[in-house]
């Protein structure tokens, strides 16, 4: 089974012409690292959204290992994540678990656990917030050309109303492209939660349209349980409550995530 390492940026303004270098250079392929099977640099939208105006300070970095101590080793140890985490003003890093795939990435499968172990408490999003169960939810696709007017006429009313479900605890509009290759990562508090806004509205809508129409050439489509959280992200903490989104690197390593029980 694959574990992911979802990390979020917001970069620094002097770090921006390096971030715009990280999406040209992750077009030459992947950064090398033991275990690591799929890697995806991501721009996004103005201010994380998900409209046509790019956002250059907005960052993403999708990847995907071949177990979950190779997927540890990678955020505590790659010079990767310590770049981001130094050029960002917000860091936000979550390392889940697959619960139901469909779909692909590129030709990427993701493949959960066949059998998925009893979930315990997840990690806490701040030190108060009680919550126990977590969900996560990845949707990219390839946009058909001729289709992406027709895509992009649905997403204002989407984004509207994901802006206000119930429940949401962030969400962000994602891309390897401009127009034709785009994902949204979001973060639940409770999959009831993410049902609700999955069934309902303008979301409904445009899935059916999408699917109706043929929007897409290729799409996947994800259902997480979120393992460990870290750093901060439109000031929610997430995690260590004394962790910062720039800790100091030393020797011992970067301070420890929150992790859930394994029961």
């Amino acid at each position: 089974m694959h574990t992911v390492v979802v990390i979020l940026s917001r970069l620094r303004p002097s770090s921006v012409g390096w971030a715009v270098s990280r999406l040209v250079l992750s077009a030459f392929g992947p950064a090398r690292w033991p275990g690591l099977v799929f890697q995806k640099v991501l721009g996004s939208g103005e201010q994380g959204g998900f409209g046509l105006k790019p956002g250059l300070d907005h960052q993403g970095l999708f990847t995907a290992f071949d177990s979950p101590d190779a997927a540890d080793h990678f955020l505590e140890n790659s010079p990767q994540v310590k770049a981001y985490q130094d050029r960002s003003e917000d860091f936000f890093a979550v390392v889940l678990r697959p619960v139901s795939s469909r779909g692909q990435w590129s030709g990427f499968e993701l493949k959960p656990p066949e059998t998925n172990p009893p979930v315990g408490p997840s990690p806490s999003l701040n030190a108060s917030d009680g919550l126990e169960h977590p969900v996560a939810s990845l949707t990219r696709a390839s946009i058909r050309p001729l289709k992406a007017r027709r895509f992009w006429a649905q997403s204002p009313d989407a984004e509207d109303d994901l802006a206000q479900a119930q429940g949401c605890i962030l969400a962000v509009g994602l891309g390897e492209a401009p127009l034709l290759r785009q994902a949204t990562f979001s973060l639940w508090k409770s999959q009831a939660a993410m049902d609700a806004y999955a069934r309902s509205g303008a979301h409904q809508r445009a899935i059916q349209a999408a699917y109706g129409q043929r929007f897409f050439s290729e799409s996947m489509f994800v259902r997480f349980h979120p393992l460990r959280f870290k750093g901060q992200w439109r000031g929610q903490q997430f995690g260590d409550p004394q962790a910062t989104n720039r800790p100091e690197r030393t020797n011992s390593g970067p301070p420890p995530f929150r992790q859930a029980p394994s029961g």
